[in-house]
C-alpha cells in the first residue's frame, strides 16, 4: 500500500482500522504527486490487492456466506454487501444483501442482522470474477449524520468452471470493525 498509496495514507488506514473513507484525500493531499489511479481511496480504503494475495477467498456460485460486523460506534445509514468490479469500482449485478438504514446509534441495541447476516454468491458472475484481483465483495455503509463512508472489502475469487451450486454452505467473514475482512471457512 505504501508504493501506491503513500506513507500518510497508509499509515492513517493501519493506525486506526475503524477509520472512515473521507480523512484519506486529506492525507493524500500530503503528498506531492499522489497518483488516485493507483491508489483508488474509494475502493476498499485504497488497500491493495497485492499486499493481499495469500488471502484471496474462493467462493462457488450459490454459496451461503456469514458475515459478522463489530460496529463499535453506530452511525444510522444506508449499508449494502455488493460484488465489486475493481477495474472500474462498480458492483456486478444487485447488492447480496443491503439496509435503507443500518446502525442507527439512537437504538440501545442494535438489531442482530446489523451484526450477524447472510450472504448468497450470484450464480449469475460467469467468468467476471474467475481472476483473483478482479472482484471484491465489499461491505459498504454511508453513517447519513455523520457523513462518513465505511468500507471492508475481501478478495476473492468465483471460479468460471465452478457451474454446481453448493447448497447451504457456510463460510464465516468476521468485519473487523471497517477494516480490511478476514475470512474463515467454516
Amino acid at each position: 500500500m505504501i508504493d501506491n498509496c503513500g506513507a500518510s495514507v497508509a499509515a492513517l488506514v493501519q493506525a486506526d482500522v475503524t477509520s472512515h473513507v473521507e480523512d484519506m484525500p486529506e492525507a493524500a493531499a500530503l503528498i506531492p504527486g499522489f497518483n488516485a489511479t493507483a491508489c483508488p481511496l474509494f475502493l476498499c480504503k485504497g488497500l491493495q490487492f497485492e499486499d493481499n494475495v495469500a488471502n484471496v477467498q474462493e467462493f462457488a456460485p450459490g454459496e451461503v456466506v456469514n458475515m459478522k460486523a463489530i460496529l463499535p460506534i453506530p452511525h444510522e445509514g444506508p449499508m449494502n454487501v455488493s460484488i465489486i468490479d475493481t477495474a472500474t469500482n462498480t458492483a456486478i449485478g444487485q447488492p447480496l444483501i443491503e439496509f435503507a438504514s443500518y446502525a442507527d446509534e439512537s437504538l440501545a441495541v442494535l438489531p442482530a442482522n446489523n451484526t450477524d447476516f447472510d450472504v448468497t454468491i450470484p450464480t449469475t458472475l460467469g467468468a467476471k470474477c474467475a481472476v483473483a484481483g478482479a472482484c471484491v465483495m465489499q461491505w459498504f455503509w454511508f453513517g447519513t449524520g455523520a457523513q462518513q463512508t465505511y468500507e471492508s472489502c475481501v478478495d476473492m475469487v468465483v471460479p468460471a468452471a465452478a457451474a454446481a451450486v453448493v447448497p447451504n454452505t457456510a463460510v464465516a467473514i468476521d468485519l473487523c470493525c471497517y477494516c480490511c475482512l478476514s475470512v474463515a471457512h467454516l
